[in-house]
């Protein structure tokens, strides 16, 4: 017979049939800064981060990158590849931080072209699992304190958050970045907290 208080633990961490567990973005650029700071000594999962943030794809189709495809990139490139869930055309636009990450990844791992970018360290050329990214970025934010639940899709996430409140760019913009179908997707997708909304009445009197 099943334990009682296993399964009310297992229901309140895991959600039902059909639903949905919202992840959070990483809302602020001193916590962004404080991950990189402590994966420098991992290029591996310092380019899975660095990447991710800095393009919102999502982790299964950045874990589908060969190192070949990168291997003498400059800024401004862009490579091409296809959304393993929609199937439609996307690309990866390589800027600064991506760049110095890749340079950082090559130096120390000297990646064959066949290797997938983010390659398992368990011996085969396999790429690692959207489940260890999942697990990866968790413990990222736990080790600088973030409170929230945090995810494999918190990176592609935190990419349009930082993007909307940092830099102004507009819902039109992300959405097409992001492939929905439109920018009220885009708003439900990242959600938009009370003390942001506030926040803007309070700084934008009339």
């Amino acid at each position: 017979m099943a334990n009682p208080t296993r399964l009310r633990v297992q229901q309140q961490n895991h959600p039902q049939r059909g639903s949905r567990i919202k992840v959070d973005p990483i809302r602020e650029l001193a916590a962004i800064e404080s991950i990189k700071k402590m994966l420098e000594s991992t290029p591996r999962d310092y380019l899975l981060f660095v990447m991710g943030i800095n393009n919102g794809l999502r982790a299964g189709d950045l874990l589908q990158l060969h190192a070949g495809s990168f291997r003498n990139v400059r800024i401004g490139d862009t490579i091409p590849i296809r959304e393993q869930k929609t199937d439609k055309p996307q690309e990866i636009v390589i800027n600064k931080p991506i760049k110095q990450a890749l340079v950082r990844h090559f130096e120390a791992l000297k990646p064959l072209d066949e290797d997938y970018l983010f390659k398992s360290r368990k011996g085969s050329n396999k790429p690692i699992t959207v489940q260890l990214v999942n697990l990866l970025v968790k413990r990222w934010c736990k080790a600088i304190n973030l409170e929230g639940n945090f995810g494999s899709h918190t990176l592609r996430k935190t990419f349009g958050y930082i993007l909307r409140r940092k830099y102004g760019v507009g819902w039109e913009i992300i959405s097409r970045r992001y492939n929905h179908s439109s920018p009220s997707v885009t708003r439900a997708y990242l959600g938009v907290q009370d003390e942001e909304v506030n926040q803007v009445l309070v700084q934008c009197a009339i």
